[in-house]
């Protein structure tokens, strides 16, 4: 069960100064569907692990879905903006960035096993006031080191940098399933179809053609999580049919959509 101190709010000011002595502390907890955090900071790093529901997570560097059992990590002072899809049964850890200096420099999505996800749990279960005794401690060493070898899942979306692009690039986030042709695209952004293209693969690291098969896989994540079925979601993104999308979400994800939320870590 929970502590009770771990069911409210972490203070967590901007720097050190004030900052809890401990190597880590939690939330555990319930979020609203629809409830946003806009653009903000933590000088601690953050795990959120998500138990039921999902979170979408911005940065001015990308975007990604978290869906359950699963967690996405932020480094110590990475701007985000968090929006929680569903309502939503999370767990915050809040690290000293001298405690995570081996795990990724930039926001990742990961699988979350259930060794870890255990670990958290136990972690959750310890007031917040004794975060720092030695079984708290020793829990967090080993959760860190469970994290250091979890599959980052691929769930993220990289945005373009140019303002052009990235209005471009939120229209067909919103609306995946739309045709979006490629001479239109261009002509908004007042370029070429070839230029286009070009800049658009400068910009993100991928072709425009797979960014857009990966904004419609994030978002068949988010509508799996949010219990859509495989046929609505197929047609809903502009597949053929079923077959087709499952053919694509399993190349994606080795796993078909039935079988993504039933016990895999990635």
């Amino acid at each position: 069960m929970i502590a009770r101190e771990n069911l409210t709010n972490v203070h967590l000011p901007e720097d050190e100064v004030g900052d809890y002595p401990f190597t880590a502390v939690a939330q555990g907890g319930t979020e609203p569907a629809g409830t946003t955090y806009p653009y903000h900071t933590h000088h601690r790093a953050q795990l959120f692990q998500i138990v039921r529901g999902s979170v979408r997570l911005e940065t001015v560097r990308g975007y990604f879905i978290v869906p359950p059992e699963r967690a996405v990590f932020v480094p110590s002072g990475v701007l985000h903006e968090v929006t929680y899809l569903q309502e939503t049964e999370r767990s915050y850890l809040f690290f000293r960035p001298e405690a995570v200096v081996d795990l990724p420099l930039e926001v990742s999505v990961i699988g979350t096993t259930p060794l870890l996800r255990e670990l958290i749990l136990a972690f959750l279960e310890i007031p917040r006031s004794d975060a720092g005794n030695p079984r708290a401690e020793r829990l967090v060493a080993v959760i860190t080191d469970q994290l250091q070898t979890s599959p980052v899942a691929p769930l993220s979306l990289p945005s373009p940098i140019s303002e052009r692009l990235q209005i471009i690039a939120a229209d067909i986030r919103n609306e995946p399933g739309e045709e979006w042709p490629l001479e239109r695209l261009a002509s908004r952004a007042a370029m070429s179809s070839r230029s286009f293209q070009r800049h658009f693969q400068a910009e993100t690291g991928m072709s425009f053609r797979a960014w857009r098969q990966q904004a419609k896989l994030l978002k068949a994540v988010e509508w799996l999580a949010a219990g859509q079925s495989v046929s609505d979601i197929a047609y809903s993104l502009g597949y053929s049919g079923p077959s087709a999308f499952i053919a694509v979400f399993r190349a994606a994800f080795g796993t078909s959509p039935g079988q993504y939320f039933q016990g895999r870590t990635v």
